[in-house]
Order: C-alpha cells, then structure tokens, then sequence
C-alpha cells in the first residue's frame, strides 16, 4: 500500500532543538528508506518532508514515523493519505 505522509512542523520546533535531533533523524530516515518503508520524498520549506512510503497498512505508516526523534518528541506530525491507482480508468478499458 501507498501512502503519502505529509509533516507539519510544530511551533515547538526551535532551530537550535532541530540541531539537537538531525544527527538522529537523517540517519533513521535514510534508513527507512534504505529499508524500502520510504519510497520517495520531498521538502516543503518551513513545513517539513513529505514521504511516499510503501507499507501495509496507515497504522504502519503512523508507528514507524512514529519513531523518528522529531515526531517522538512531539516536534513533528504527520498526516497520512493513503493512495491506490486511479480506479475511474478502468471505465475507459472495460470489455463490451
């Protein structure tokens, strides 16, 4: 399953706490996506990343970004939208 994860950075979020916690938060995010949980992503500035993760389900989603110092901090959220293909094209190729 695909699902979009779209961080909101919280007005906690000083510049000298995201300092404190990037010597932990790229190397556990690199990881995710090493691990094949983020597929791609994306930065919004002053608002944070947005993931495109592959996992099973959104609760999946929620706990792994969970874990990331920032989130676990409560420095960062996240909103979670899960996406499939885009089911009205099969009209266009359905059997007579």
């Amino acid at each position: 399953m695909k699902v979009f994860a779209i961080a909101t950075a919280q007005p906690t979020l000083t510049s000298e706490k995201l300092q404190q916690h990037m010597p932990h938060e790229v190397p556990d995010t690199l990881q995710l996506y090493l691990d094949g949980k983020v597929e791609q992503f994306w930065f919004r500035e002053k608002a944070g990343p947005i993931f495109l993760m592959n996992v099973e389900s959104v609760e999946e989603a929620k706990a792994t970004l969970n874990a990331l110092p920032l989130v676990a901090d409560g420095l960062m959220t996240y909103e979670f939208l899960p996406v499939g293909p885009l089911a009205p094209l099969r009209l266009l190729i359905q059997k007579k």
